[in-house]
């Protein structure tokens, strides 16, 4: 290769050092390879700016010599690239880098929500992710990939394959009391798809609202209006949804967490959960189950799922993200008869069907009682860490008051006043380097804290060791 220097137009040869290193690995790739090696160790040269527009490249004969390769390779790099726009040439002009690429360094962004430099991290909606089965899991996936047939590895039912929906039926029925058709059950990527599926549902049906609990998951708002659906606040009292207001707000369909209200961490009673039932079918509506955490009770029995009392009024949905991971982005909708056509309809034109490997491998993991015995173990480990951290608050915060029901990933904890107002104790707190989140950041219209009230804070605890919460604690108080 000739040392660089100026062609007659004025423009630059390419030197000896850029392309030299960064070919000679291309060159010295096997021969099968090297073709596209070197093409490939060209074009990142271009879209790297190592090469810059306007300069001239080597001859093939010159860079076949220099490099040890064929000159029908140098050669079929040139054209190849030239059609894709990277270089151009002219007779007996030579060969050049074309001036339409446009260099970016690519960049890899992690947008995965973190609470990063903390000392302790109270942030509800995680679990022990440490606590995932991946031995069992393992397992289960190696006896999937000998047993699935070919067949299966194709475009599957948008409702999910028959093997993992018979699996669900006979899960949720037997744990969470729900009336499970196969028929019904779609798989999902979680409880964020399965509201935006009901979302376009309910639009499709001509409703523009949808109720949603205040306080209440944060994410609703976001996924029905993204699917055209206006979200309406609707307030609780100590028994659910007060249902004045939920006549009055003129809504049809209501998103629900009964078994274990977010964030507040009540039960429905008996008498509201009749009652919302009621005025369901007084206005022809729809009631959305999220049961996000229901297995989780520490006290009692989970009280079973609300869809259990009338399956063609309430849509049920679930998912593994707080007893396997929320990574593996795998969830259930039961869909009443009514709405069932039009949910698998969206699901098919929204992403064909969920991965069919993951459907068989959780499916199996499923049937021979690994779930099962995951659900145990996070139970125990979950319910340890709850009374890991109500102790804590008893001993370093004294006089706060936890409320709602022992069951879940989180508790609400009241502060005396004198750890007031909320906006100065969320700054210390923060300075401690103690990761938290008020009530207050889950109402859609939060109403502003006297000196005097207490502070309440929504405090996850399932991804924290025992230790760890109580070090927490203590880093609060102090």
């Amino acid at each position: 290769m000739r040392p660089s220097g100026t062609n007659p137009d004025g423009t630059a040869e390419a030197a000896v050092s850029p392309a030299w290193e960064l070919l000679l690995s291309a060159a010295s790739a096997p021969a099968r390879t090297r073709g596209r090696s070197l093409q490939a160790a060209l074009r990142e040269a271009v879209r790297s700016g190592r090469l810059a527009p306007g300069t001239r490249l080597p001859s093939s004969r010159e860079l076949a010599a220099d490099l040890a390769v064929s000159r029908g390779l140098v050669t079929e790099a040139y054209e190849q690239l030239t059609a894709e726009g990277y270089l151009r040439s002219g007779r007996g002009a030579g060969t050049w880098v074309s001036g339409a690429v446009r260099t970016a360094r690519p960049r890899a962004r992690d947008l995965a929500p973190r609470s990063p430099g903390t000392e302790a991290d109270f942030v509800p909606g995680t679990p022990d992710l440490s606590l995932f089965p991946r031995a069992a899991w393992a397992a289960a996936q190696r006896g999937v990939l000998a047993e699935l047939p070919h067949q299966d590895l194709g475009y599957p039912d948008p409702r999910g394959l028959p093997r993992l929906r018979t699996a669900l039926a006979e899960l949720l029925a037997r744990r969470r009391g729900v009336v499970a058709d196969p028929e019904r059950i779609v798989v999902v990527s979680g409880v964020a798809q399965a509201t935006t599926l009901l979302g376009f549902a309910l639009h499709a049906r001509g409703l523009r609202t949808v109720g949603v609990e205040n306080p209440g998951s944060p994410q609703h708002d976001a996924l029905y209006t993204a699917a055209g659906v206006t979200a309406v606040p609707v307030p609780l009292d100590d028994e659910g949804l007060r249902l004045g207001a939920l006549r009055e707000s003129g809504v049809r369909a209501v998103v629900t967490t009964p078994s274990h209200q977010f964030p507040t961490g009540i039960a429905y009673s008996a008498r509201r959960r009749a009652e919302l039932l009621d005025w369901a079918r007084s206005v022809d509506g729809l009631v959305l189950e999220d049961d996000y955490d229901g297995d989780f009770r520490y006290d009692r029995a989970p009280v079973g799922a609300l869809q259990g009392l009338d399956p063609e009024r309430v849509a049920y949905t679930g998912s593994v993200s707080k007893s396997l991971a929320p990574g593996l982005r795998l969830g259930w909708l039961l869909v009443p008869e009514s709405l069932a056509d039009e949910v698998v309809e969206r699901k098919r034109t929204m992403d064909l069907g969920h991965p069919t490997l993951d459907q068989a491998l959780f499916a199996r993991f499923v049937e021979r009682g690994d779930y099962d015995r995951q659900l145990r173990r996070c139970q125990r480990a979950y319910r340890e860490r709850r009374d890991a951290l109500v102790a804590a608050l008893a001993e370093h915060l004294p006089g706060s008051e936890v409320s709602g029901i022992a069951a879940g990933l989180h508790v609400i904890a009241a502060l005396p006043p004198r750890y007031g107002p909320e906006e100065r104790f969320l700054a210390r707190v923060a300075e401690a380097g103690v990761a938290v989140r008020p009530l207050t950041d889950y109402t859609h219209a939060p109403a502003g804290q006297d000196d005097d009230e207490a502070v309440r804070l929504v405090l996850g605890y399932a991804h924290l060791s025992p230790a760890r919460i109580r070090a927490g604690v203590r880093l609060m108080a102090e």
